[in-house]
């Protein structure tokens, strides 16, 4: 592989990429990336107290985030790049109105063969069997306890019935994958682990463990409610001895299986960052900025790019420039350039 020299268009640093006979998005420690996660908005009707101040945020006007044109254009844009896999998130991505189109635009796409969703579930019911129709092959629900009073201290709002209903109307429609996502808290929710696990009992669903980020402005990770993945997984052999390993996705640390249960359950490093080096994963702000990493701070801006007139070379090359810049993993990222105190819905979760 012959290396060049490319002058950065967008940014007063030059960088070295490499330049292949095959297209496709990498990075200089040897990872490629074929997943595209994509922040659609950044409101949500929940105030997780891990991700937002009770009283909200600040949230950039509509016309400072990308239409539904401009996102089918950069899926359309990375899927020539070798991306075949999209996620939407927010936010609460079910918040935006156009969302059933994203999907079926993303589709549409002639490479693109897995179109995912990471929703607290709360709308759920009324747009699932759109979404899946329109091509959705997976979906993530957000529930980090199935304890009503607990749903709402962690939420600051009383809607844990509309979420399980979400994710019922999932199951009921026949949405592919189904996950449910439960960040895992030390002396909160650290006692429900067995009854999240019997939720793959009779369903093939995947629960996931996710460890806590340090994603919010009151810092509660410091607080003493920070549940180590390798802490988590200990604890899930503890409860399940005969608990079997399974396959599972690259971020997916470690998965299991309980013999005689249908589902899976996985414990995800978030902040270990144990996973750093199988990331695969590139992300896109709600305002059309790159991120090639989740804990670093600098962004590529592809709106800027397409309401300035670029082309889809262009945007191609910020996204072989942003991603090629990755930091070797996320400690590298945080130490560098990480502002701890910023939202996960400003991030894109």
């Amino acid at each position: 592989m012959r290396m060049e020299k490319v002058e950065q268009k967008y940014t007063n640093r030059s960088v070295t990429h490499p330049v292949t006979q095959d297209p496709g998005i990498t990075d200089q420690h040897g990872r490629s990336f074929n997943y595209l996660r994509i922040a659609v908005n950044e409101k949500c009707n929940l105030r997780c107290i891990y991700c937002m101040p009770e009283k909200g945020i600040f949230f950039e006007p509509q016309d400072k985030l990308l239409t539904r044109k401009e996102v089918i254009r950069v899926i359309q844009v990375v899927a020539k790049l070798g991306v075949n896999k999209i996620r939407f998130t927010g936010g609460e991505p079910l918040l935006r109105k156009d969302l059933v189109e994203l999907v079926s635009g993303a589709a549409e796409t002639p490479g693109i063969d897995s179109i995912n969703l990471t929703t607290n579930g709360i709308l759920l019911a009324n747009s699932a069997k759109s979404l899946k129709d329109g091509g959705l092959t997976g979906v993530n629900v957000s529930i980090d306890t199935l304890e009503k009073e607990k749903y709402t201290e962690i939420t600051r709002r009383d809607y844990i019935d509309k979420a399980c209903i979400g994710l019922e109307a999932a199951k009921g429609v026949g949405i592919p994958s189904i996950k449910v996502n439960v960040v895992a808290l030390r002396g909160f929710n650290d006692h429900e682990l067995s009854s999240f696990v019997q939720l793959t009992k009779d369903y093939p669903l995947t629960v996931r463990f996710i460890e806590l980020m340090p994603f919010d402005a009151q810092q509660i990770w410091k607080t003493g409610k920070f549940f180590r993945a390798e802490n988590i997984k200990a604890e899930l052999i503890k409860l399940f001895p005969e608990i079997k390993t399974a396959s599972g996705s690259a971020t997916e640390f470690t998965t299991f299986n309980v013999p005689g249960y249908k589902g899976k359950v996985a414990v995800i490093p978030s902040y270990s960052r144990d996973l750093c080096g199988a990331c695969n994963r590139i992300r896109l702000t709600a305002t059309g900025q790159i991120r090639n990493c989740l804990y670093a701070k600098n962004n590529f801006s592809v709106r800027d790019t397409i309401r300035s007139g670029g082309s889809d070379k262009d945007i191609a090359g910020l996204f072989l420039q942003a991603m090629w810049q990755k930091p070797i993993d996320g400690w590298v990222a945080q130490e560098t350039a990480n502002n701890p105190t910023q939202s996960m819905t400003k991030i894109g979760g």
